[in-house]
């Protein structure tokens, strides 16, 4: 460990429910995010025999050295409720990032459910207003709108200021990440596996590991066991290398795998 700096692990988790077309974003490619309530626990149980309980980023001392886990849940489905069930029954709380324009949606958080969130002590975030797919792309002042308007919403619906997000889509640039401080947040979680923090301008940036569907508890009981992210530092390098090498060809990709939700709605674009 670097002196004077703390390992944060950070899990990203989806959608956790038995009716996948009942919760989320409903595209093809989403269904690689799901998981079942039982797989949920499965993973619950092998967090809970690791060496660190879950926190809240609000309450982890970034400037000292330490170990800490923080689990989180992105797009605001209709399945948080569980997940936040899920956590409560072990004692513990974690961080929900919403997409605002789908607030109230057939499959997505009602505002009644966002205020229960918060209420039962779970930290709610933006996942920005309108998910796109590929953040990197926007002009500056698309990123800032982004944030803004979603932070905006949320802090109408929870009267309380929102100075914690996470990026949509997965891809980043120094771009990404100063926007985040221009827009006054003060964490922003990305999708890339870092344990260490870095600090840009006057906002966090936390990396995080994506549980998906194949993800074996086995592997998530290493993770929070501090063992694993150099491998998955090198699985999310050589997949962003592959992105890049296939340049409009990725673009056309991420349009045609997101324009349609299952549900007849376009996707968050």
């Amino acid at each position: 460990m670097h002196r004077g700096l703390p390992e944060i692990a950070t899990l990203i988790f989806h959608e956790v429910t038995d009716e996948p077309l009942g919760s989320g974003l409903q595209r093809h490619t989403a269904r690689r995010y799901a998981f079942t309530r039982q797989q949920l626990d499965h993973h619950l149980e092998h967090i809970a025999a690791g060496p660190v309980a879950p926190s809240l980023v609000h309450d982890v001392d970034l400037t000292r050295p330490g170990r800490h886990l923080l689990l989180t849940f992105d797009d605001g489905g209709r399945s948080a409720r569980d997940a936040a069930d899920a956590l409560e029954r072990h004692g513990w709380r974690g961080h929900f990032f919403v997409i605002t324009n789908r607030i109230g949606g057939q499959t997505f958080l009602r505002a009644s459910d966002i205020r229960a969130l918060r209420a039962g002590g779970h930290v709610v975030g933006t996942h920005s207003h309108t998910h796109p797919d590929i953040f990197p792309d926007l002009s500056e002042h698309r990123m800032l709108e982004e944030w803004r308007v979603s932070t905006a919403i949320l802090e109408n619906l929870l009267g309380e200021p929102i100075r914690t997000a996470s990026v949509p889509g997965g891809d980043i640039s120094p771009a990404v990440l100063e926007s985040a401080t221009a827009a006054g947040l003060d964490y922003l979680f990305t999708s890339e596996p870092w344990l260490r923090t870095r600090r840009v301008g006057g906002c966090w940036m936390l990396g995080r590991f994506c549980v998906k569907a194949g993800t074996s508890p086995r592997r998530v009981g290493d993770l929070v066991a501090f063992r694993g992210w150099k491998r998955a530092r090198l699985e999310r390098q050589l997949k962003v290398l592959a992105r890049r090498g296939m340049g409009p060809l990725y673009r056309l990709y991420v349009y045609r795998t997101t324009r349609h939700d299952r549900n007849g709605h376009g996707g968050p674009r």
